[in-house]
């Protein structure tokens, strides 16, 4: 009897397998003999598809970039520029928390990767058909994966100590309670993000009607002096 063939050896297979060992151990649990191995193939297979680890990293945050929702951003979608960049930040930072290992990768920005470039590609021309200034809306981009990036890199609560006698009065007299942040991790840090979120969001409205204040209108608008 013929014995089973093995899968054939894809970028996806190994992507697939690069993405489990970067949420299990970490970026530096990566490499071509513990891929090869998970894979089972031999080391030097693995460079027909990738030919350096980066490029095997860069494909595993591009994977997480494309389970982000770009829905919200069409033009049927029948949500302004504020709307949409609400439940996009929900979408991303949900991407993110599945994945955090990852999110120093994709911190260095989309690079050439086709998900990546997407995104931000949806978000610009988002806020430009809202009628952001193409600069504003570029700094708009940046200030949102900031602050979904930060948020997804690591946990606010689950820093501090569950132990009450880590916070001597004398040295901490305003951290009596920090020892009871971890077990509320999930309140706090989601309060975190939504109260950032709509700050963030409510001082973009203010520049946004600021800014239609400002524009000229009326058939001399767009004339030449």
């Amino acid at each position: 009897m013929a014995r089973p063939r093995k899968p054939l050896l894809s970028r996806d297979r190994i992507v697939e397998a690069a993405g489990a060992l970067v949420d299990a151990e970490g970026l530096e649990a990566v490499s071509t003999r513990r891929l090869a191995a998970a894979l089972g193939v031999s080391g030097p297979s693995l460079y027909n598809h990738f030919r350096t680890k980066d490029e095997i990293l860069d494909a595993v945050a591009d994977a997480v970039s494309a389970r982000v929702d770009l829905s919200m951003f069409e033009a049927g979608a029948g949500r302004d520029w504020r709307e949409a960049l609400h439940d996009w930040a929900h979408s991303y930072r949900a991407a993110l928390a599945d994945h955090p290992n990852i999110v120093p990768v994709l911190a260095r920005g989309p690079g050439r990767r086709p998900a990546g470039l997407r995104l931000a590609d949806a978000v610009f021309g988002a806020m430009t058909a809202a009628g952001w200034p193409p600069a504003q809306a570029t700094r708009i981009g940046a200030l949102m994966r900031y602050f979904i990036l930060g948020s997804a890199v690591g946990s606010f609560a689950r820093g501090f100590p569950d132990d009450e006698a880590a916070y001597d009065p004398a040295d901490y007299p305003h951290l009596g309670r920090a020892h009871l942040l971890a077990e509320r991790q999930r309140e706090v840090d989601e309060g975190a993000f939504e109260t950032g979120l709509a700050a963030l969001l409510d001082g973009l409205a203010l520049q946004y009607e600021a800014l239609r204040r400002d524009r000229p209108t009326g058939p001399a608008a767009g004339s030449a002096p």
